[in-house]
């Protein structure tokens, strides 16, 4: 029997091979670029279909396929898809990223190269204050004239770290130990293979206001230079149902409907029942995380709470 032999056609996107090894600057001295990838748009349509059957083709075309793929959370056919990245990146800014586990990585190592010689260095008036409401975030900045002595501080940190960790090399000192005092801010530079399922997910979480700036703007560089070209109709989708939307939990739902119906008061009970609206011994309204986090809800909406006014 004569063996039959498909020929196939590799799926490619030419807005991304335009940019491949292109590196967008991110940070002071950081980039993001493309070094491989695998799949286009096209890649999730044909995987979507192998479910069932080439005979839907002509009543579902592909932007329809795709946004009801992502509306209704079939991840599989997303995973078809992959990109390779070469990051460099501030250690601390790196630290949550490995956090994400869902990608392969291969890191720049300091037990067998020299540290990179360069840290993130910080402008006088970009140090943020820390927050009363999200205690692993920022809020607000810290006055310039205070800025430019922690700046002029952070400066005279970074040339000793590195004079002290040039000096251990010099006397002998292995890479591996030398390096231990080594700041934070030191870069690092890895590539990150991900499958764009998981990339999304990991944009998802950085690309939100609350997320930390430096870590934040390496993933707007990613979604919006990088994943907008390679998979255009993808992110759209992304941005309609996963960033530009508000999710409710029943709560907060029980709440809305009150106040949609005109009824202020039932949507204030409701808070009070749920433990929103505690008062401290002054009668202000204590701080509650799930509370602030419909607030800044409603506000997207336009929508008064009939409590705002004594919130802090």
């Amino acid at each position: 029997m004569e063996e039959t032999i498909e020929h196939l056609s590799r799926f490619n996107s030419k807005a991304l091979d335009d940019i491949l090894g292109k590196p967008f600057k991110v940070l002071d001295d950081g980039f993001v670029r493309v070094v491989d990838y695998m799949g286009t748009d096209s890649s999730i349509v044909q995987a979507a279909r192998v479910s069932y059957g080439k005979g839907t083709k002509k009543v579902s075309r592909d932007r329809e396929l795709i946004r009801y793929l992502l509306r209704h959370q079939h991840t599989s056919p997303f995973e078809m898809c992959s990109i390779k990245l070469h990051v460099r990146v501030p250690m601390d800014c790196w630290r949550q990223w490995i956090r994400h586990r869902t990608a392969s990585v291969n890191e720049y190592s300091t037990r067998y190269s020299i540290a990179i010689n360069a840290a993130q260095k910080t402008a006088p008036d970009a140090w943020r204050g820390q927050s009363d409401v999200n205690h692993q975030g920022s809020a607000g900045l810290i006055d310039p004239e205070t800025g430019r002595e922690l700046s002029q501080e952070e400066s005279e940190l970074h040339q000793l770290a590195r004079h002290i960790y040039l000096k251990r090399l010099d006397a002998g000192v292995a890479r591996e130990q030398a390096r231990k005092d080594l700041p934070l801010c030191t870069y690092t530079e890895a590539y990150w293979k991900i499958d764009l399922h998981n990339l999304l997910h990991f944009l998802k979480l950085r690309m939100e206001s609350n997320a930390q700036k430096e870590i934040r703007d390496y993933a707007l560089t990613i979604g919006h230079e990088i994943v907008s070209r390679w998979v255009p109709v993808t992110w759209e989708a992304f941005n309609d149902y996963v960033m530009q939307s508000i999710q409710f939990s029943r709560l907060e739902r029980e709440i809305l409907a009150c106040l949609l119906q005109g009824l202020p008061e039932a949507a204030l009970e409701k808070a009070e029942s749920f433990g929103w609206l505690v008062r401290d011994t002054q009668g202000i309204l204590k701080k509650r995380q799930e509370r602030y986090e419909f607030e800044e809800k409603m506000r997207t909406l336009n929508i008064t709470l009939p409590w705002e006014k004594d919130s802090i």
